[in-house]
């Protein structure tokens, strides 16, 4: 699974684990694009991501809603009202590594756009991202679900921007011809059953 589902995925298999408490997992947590290489080299049974390869051919089911959202320090003077992403050009980005998921999600936000963005630091971790920005070092774009409880702690305030939040629903991916073991199979049913997307 990519790095960012690691905040809500083991609880999922952990949960599936308790129920079959025979089945052995192995679990590889790793950027897109590491994550992309073992599709490649078909190592395992199924990958959890919000940015499926399109260029490979995989079967990919949405089963979880994933919100990358624009965070700043909570004295930021944009907190508690709306504001655009050109209004926000001049300010400092800190944003995930290239090659990861979020990473390319914002990018391709940014083309679309056109609003080019100075990024300050690139990070392969969202918990030191999530502490620049309380310290005040710029600002971010990250999933929901990598902000753990800072919003409700007052660490960070979610900035009301236009076009925000992006929306990319998180996937399990498997290779097209790939044979799902019965335990595979298993969790990808429960997957899809228990989503939201």
């Amino acid at each position: 699974l990519v790095t960012t589902a690691k905040y809500f995925l083991p609880r999922m298999l952990g949960a599936f684990c308790g129920r079959y408490p025979d089945i052995d997992i192995e679990l590889e947590i790793a950027n897109r694009q590491r994550i992309v290489e073992r599709i490649r080299g078909n190592q395992d049974d199924l990958y959890v991501m919000a940015y499926p390869p399109e260029e490979l051919n995989i079967v990919s089911h949405p089963f979880r809603d994933n919100e990358y959202v624009v965070l700043a320090p909570v004295a930021h003077c944009a907190a508690g009202r709306q504001t655009t992403l050109s209004e926000l050009a001049g300010e400092s980005f800190l944003l995930r590594e290239v090659g990861s998921g979020s990473r390319q999600v914002i990018d391709e936000h940014v083309r679309a756009s056109g609003e080019p963005l100075k990024v300050r630091l690139s990070l392969a971790s969202n918990e030191a991202i999530r502490d620049l920005v309380a310290a005040g070092m710029g600002l971010a774009v990250l999933s929901r679900h990598a902000l753990g409880d800072s919003l409700e702690r007052g660490d960070l305030v979610a900035l009301d921007v236009a076009g925000f939040p992006l929306r990319r629903p998180w996937s399990v991916v498997h290779l097209r011809g790939k044979v799902l073991s019965l335990p595979a199979r298993a969790f990808l049913e429960e997957l899809l059953a228990s989503g939201d997307a």
